[in-house]
């Protein structure tokens, strides 16, 4: 069933892979009609499937899973192809528990990261301390390579109590690909550990890509406002080196483990996923953004909200006791735009799928 690929989803996202959810339309009339073929593709793990067209669409597939954008191909007047990326939430651990940790954590989570927090301390590294994290480990540092199976695509950050501590991991962090390495410190102190580790055989390359002193420079001086510093980095860093292709800009699409949930819920009433899958001009949501409907009114999630929205579901609802899809084209112009609060109007492409 459709609904448990989305479940297949989440579970592979949450291993750290990247996904691609690859959809065949066969339209009945110029808006709607049934969906042929829906598969999950995980990266390395491509197949001949792609309900026959993975001849035509196997480069496609490779390159959404590089840059993160979706593409939704019209072939012709009675079938469509829709290629949806989704990303792992990008992985931020953090090494120290202290003082900097705990906004860190918390401005990191708001903006889309999934934070692992390691100290050796059990007052510092606590579930109670840092409950916006998604992990919390207590352990020695020599062991965190035992601990920690670490991706090329985490973000990893070294504010420890010590020196000793920032060096020793610091040695360790070096040998591995990561997508962003960030150390606390002086320019002194840090020029004097960049001097011994490459005495000791660092790899030279990866000690240059080192962001220390940590963060942008705003003159931050608190926890909180060198916790601020810290995020925009990762933030600038997430957005322009995301993918494999550094030279193109990610469009990240985050999946709502919610959404997943809701769609695999074994209850009777009828419900329809929601996703834009195409925009133009000024929108409030990009392409990629999803919500579920119901039959008796209750929603998970947003397309952008205000009456574009309602109108969406209103006729979702119509079509919610038959089977099939359909294509809503919402033209935000005049007064629309003006009611969802948009500078200048725009075009959303909603695809309305019935579970």
């Amino acid at each position: 069933m459709k609904n448990k690929i989305y479940e297949q989803l989440n579970q592979n996202l949450n291993k750290g892979k990247r996904c691609v959810v690859f959809t065949v339309l066969d339209f009945i009339d110029d808006t709607g009609g049934r969906i042929s073929h829906k598969e999950l593709i995980v990266e390395n793990e491509l197949t001949s499937g792609m309900g026959g067209h993975s001849e035509n669409y196997r480069h496609a597939v490779v390159e959404a899973l590089d840059t993160g954008k979706m593409r939704f191909d019209r072939i012709s007047r009675t079938s469509a192809v829709l290629i949806e990326p989704f990303l792992p939430k990008p992985r931020l651990i953090i090494f120290g528990g202290g003082h900097i940790s705990l906004p860190l954590v918390e401005f990191a989570t708001k903006v889309g990261f999934s934070c692992v927090v390691f100290d050796d301390r059990p007052f510092f590294a606590n579930k109670q301390r840092f409950l916006e994290a998604d992990q919390v480990i207590c352990e020695a540092f020599d062991k965190l390579t035992d601990t920690i199976e670490f991706r090329s695509s985490d973000y990893v950050v070294l504010v420890t109590r010590g020196h000793r501590y920032d060096r020793d991991i610091l040695r360790k962090m070096l040998k591995i690909d990561l997508c962003y390495l960030g150390m606390i410190g002086s320019k002194r102190r840090v020029a004097g550990m960049k001097e011994q580790l490459l005495l000791e055989g660092a790899d030279k390359a990866r000690l240059e890509r080192l962001m220390s002193p940590i963060g942008i420079e705003i003159g931050a001086v608190s926890p909180e406002e060198i916790a601020v510093a810290i995020t925009a980095q990762l933030i600038a860093v997430k957005n322009r080196f995301g993918t494999k292709h550094f030279d193109k800009q990610v469009e990240v699409v985050t999946f709502k483990e919610q959404i997943a949930k809701q769609l695999n819920d074994e209850a009777a009433m009828p419900k329809a996923l929601l996703t834009i899958i195409s925009t133009k001009g000024s929108v409030p949501r990009k392409a990629g953004a999803k919500m579920v409907a119901y039959y008796d009114g209750r929603t998970f999630g947003t397309i952008g909200g205000g009456c574009s929205e309602s109108d969406v579901i209103a006729k979702a609802r119509d079509r919610m006791l038959e089977r099939g899809f359909f294509v809503e084209s919402i033209r935000m112009t005049g007064e629309v735009a003006e009611d969802e609060g948009m500078v200048c109007g725009g075009i959303m492409d909603v695809l309305v799928e019935v579970f």
